[in-house]
């Protein structure tokens, strides 16, 4: 008595091979003519010899060499190694083999991928047909002990397709990296980078899951109406498809021709870092992180002002040199707050070189302190005016006049009047 899953995998072949090759113009003669060559080709004392010899055209892979070049298999040195990556399973938090289970794959003849289906088969206790031939159970024996033909023979056959030796062989076509050790024997380990296919695809289904699965379906369409679900559901953007193999996936390996040659890939970019437009200062404010050039306009204007003749100036002098001295002020404010703010995130590294008087003013966990004193106002009103001189002097060039100490202390007094803006 077979397992269920060898009977349905050798009607499945009758089937599709009668199809072939029954033709509706046949006569019933040739038609019971047809499904007796069928019968005789799919007997296992004729099937099993047969696909016994051809297993070793199939080889089991974890990263098939073919995904990197489909003619990589093949060289002047021979066939390149077949990787079986046994490694061990941990909670590592890494995606790699073994931390996810995956059947491994397999590349080769794809005349022979009916073998590679058919050693794959999961019997009724879970395990492969493989395993059970490589563990020799009494499944596997009764199988393969056939009238005509060796038990061991076919048994060897089959096992053909997991065999591994000891020779490493690579190839010209794979990506090539050579790491050194400085070894007294070795230069440099030769590493070929292969392709996890066994994850590759795993990682395809779990996608097209989360993509396409009949409640993903089911939720988007109710979103489509503008229809309450209680439940959301998860959209991944930005995926880009590959294609291995072009119209003929299976010369790539069986995971590959399962999956019709595609594969996802997730979005893999730098970053996007957003540019931060205020200069946070590390040693002091007005050098950091004012620039006078951004108050071009006010200094010119202030500078025209001041040019004009004592009895050309008029009545609204004053009050038009202070409104400039104003907008260079107004500017102080807006940086200010663009800094206190800056600071206040989490990431950010308070910085503890500028003046005490400064960390008072910019500080977020001194607010109490700007709010209850006045010591650091008296420092910070003056430094205000000597910063507008400074920032006059380098906007206007050989042109500025020079600011004495009447001009300075006007200056003193228009900022004084915002000091309550200023904590």
């Amino acid at each position: 008595m077979l397992d269920p899953a060898i009977e349905a995998f050798f009607a499945e072949r009758k089937e599709g091979w009668l199809k072939k090759n029954l033709k509706a113009s046949m006569s019933e003669a040739e038609v019971h003519q047809i499904e007796q060559q069928c019968e005789d080709t799919f007997a296992l004392s004729q099937w099993l010899p047969n696909a016994a010899k051809r297993a070793g055209q199939i080889s089991l892979s974890t990263h098939p060499c073919t995904f990197s070049h489909p003619s990589a298999r093949k060289n002047k040195n021979g066939y390149v190694s077949a990787i079986i990556a046994n490694a061990k399973q941990a909670n590592d938090g890494f995606l790699r083999s073994s931390n996810v289970a995956v059947e491994p794959d397999a590349l080769g003849n794809a005349a022979a991928l009916d073998v590679y289906k058919f050693l794959t088969l999961q019997m009724q206790d879970g395990a492969t047909l493989l395993a059970h031939i490589e563990a020799e159970t009494q499944l596997a024996k009764t199988l393969l002990t056939l009238n005509n033909e060796s038990y061991q023979e076919i048994r060897n056959g089959f096992l053909a397709m997991s065999a591994t030796d000891d020779s490493v062989v690579t190839s010209s076509k794979i990506k090539q990296v050579y790491f050194p050790v400085w070894l007294d024997d070795e230069d440099y380990h030769l590493l070929s980078i292969l392709t996890p296919s066994g994850l590759l695809f795993e990682m395809r289904r779990r996608i097209d899951d989360i993509r396409f699965s009949e409640q993903t379906k089911t939720l988007r369409d109710l979103k489509r109406k503008g229809e309450y679900s209680e439940v959301g559901f998860k959209e991944i953007y930005g995926l880009t498809t590959i294609g291995f193999g072009g119209t003929k996936p299976q010369n790539i390996s069986v995971l590959n021709n399962q999956n019709a040659g595609k594969a996802h890939l997730l979005l893999s970019l730098p970053p996007v870092l957003n540019i931060r437009e205020t200069r946070l200062p590390k040693t002091n404010f007005f050098t950091d992180a004012i620039n006078p050039w951004h108050t071009k306009e006010t200094f010119q204007a202030f500078h025209g002002l001041i040019n004009l003749p004592k009895d050309k100036r008029g009545n609204r002098f004053i009050e038009y040199r202070d409104n400039r001295i104003q907008e260079y002020v107004d500017y102080i404010i807006v940086m200010m707050w663009k800094v206190r703010r800056a600071l206040e995130q989490e990431n950010i590294t308070l910085p503890n070189k500028i003046s005490n008087y400064q960390k008072t003013w910019l500080f977020p966990d001194n607010q109490e302190q700007r709010d209850n004193t006045d010591d650091w106002l008296e420092i910070l009103i003056p430094e205000i005016a000597r910063q507008f001189i400074a920032g006059y002097k380098v906007v206007n060039g050989k042109k500025a006049l020079f600011l004495g100490n009447d001009e300075f202390n006007a200056i003193v007094d228009v900022v004084a009047r915002y000091k309550e803006l200023l904590r």
